[in-house]
């Protein structure tokens, strides 16, 4: 028991250590962009004030956060610190709802603000940013809160549960792990909003609205038709949502304006799909493996010579069904 004792002890130690090290790494970090960014460009008035707030969001208070908490660590305060620390974690939720909205007007003002392209220039042109621009740092909230959940899980694992501080631990672990998932799937949204649009402007014309709320893409590729009366196997893309499985095929390659979009060919609603795996093979295409979709006025035999690709769509395609 002294043993595991010491052991935990010393691995936490590590862990404390590290955490320590890497906080006055982010710090100085987050310090470059709230001092040679926010502060001047607040004292210059180059952005109305609205705009500053857009593009930086919360950035001086999570700065602020951190600092405290760098002090508490380098005192040995572990706990307090982070029980500290963990009432300011809501600030990472709004840092990444308005990351989206920051980069776009961040965008917009170098684009239209010549003053303001030239102060940004000339910051980043400093020794302290070694080359990094400030794009490049507006994200590392976002990380750092995806570190701080490594770090305190580890610490936790290596606190004895008799500790006082291992209750601290354990609220501060649940507290990251809530704003983690909640960024996480503020990141997961807008990763599904782009992948909606690039399909949306793939598609000729706009019979069929991609950009619905609350649908998800889940995948894409291509696939064979198996038509129902006896002719040639068809080549066609398929887009997998989770509520609709729509077919498309490419618009004719000398076509003025739509040669790189395809066309919608059909929408099929999953809630009325019953999905089935089959095997089948033609005479000119050798071994294909294939499944089924069933629809109340519809049949639709899919087919591959892919095993792999025809098992993820079934596994896909049921999964969207189910």
């Amino acid at each position: 028991l002294e043993e595991q004792r010491a052991r935990w002890e010393r691995k936490r130690s590590r862990t404390a250590k590290e955490l320590l090290e890497t906080e006055h790494k982010y710090l100085e970090e987050l310090d470059l962009v709230v001092t040679f960014f926010v502060t001047i460009l607040k004292a210059k008035g180059t952005l109305k004030p609205a705009v500053l707030e857009t593009i930086f969001g919360p950035l001086e208070s999570i700065y602020s956060a951190s600092h405290v908490l760098a002090l508490h660590l380098e005192r040995g305060n572990l706990g307090p610190g982070l029980e500290n620390f963990c009432q300011n974690l809501e600030l990472y939720g709004h840092y990444a709802e308005n990351l989206e909205q920051a980069n776009k007007i961040l965008k917009e003002q170098l684009r239209k603000n010549k003053s303001f392209r030239r102060f940004k220039k000339l910051q980043e042109a400093r020794p302290q940013f070694q080359g990094r621009k400030l794009e490049d740092l507006l994200p590392l909230p976002l990380q750092r809160l995806h570190q701080y959940k490594h770090f305190l899980r580890d610490l936790l694992e290596n606190t004895s549960p008799d500790s006082p501080e291992y209750q601290k631990l354990a609220k501060a672990v649940k507290s990251v792990s809530e704003v983690s998932r909640w960024v996480q799937d503020i990141i997961h949204k807008r990763e599904n909003s782009l992948q909606l649009l690039r399909i949306q402007k793939l598609l000729k014309g706009q019979k069929i609205q991609i950009l619905t709320p609350g649908r998800w893409y889940i995948r894409e590729g291509w696939l064979l038709v198996v038509p129902s009366k006896g002719e040639e196997l068809k080549r066609r893309m398929f887009f997998l949502f989770s509520d609709i499985f729509i077919s498309t095929k490419p618009c004719h390659p000398l076509h003025p304006l739509n040669s790189n979009k395809l066309a919608c060919q059909a929408v099929y609603p999953l809630h009325q799909c019953v999905v089935d795996k089959v095997f089948g093979h033609t005479q000119s295409q050798g071994i294909l493996f294939a499944f089924q979709l069933s629809f109340p006025h519809k049949t639709l035999l899919l087919m591959s010579s892919d095993q792999q690709d025809i098992d993820d769509w079934y596994q896909s395609l049921a999964a969207a069904v189910r």
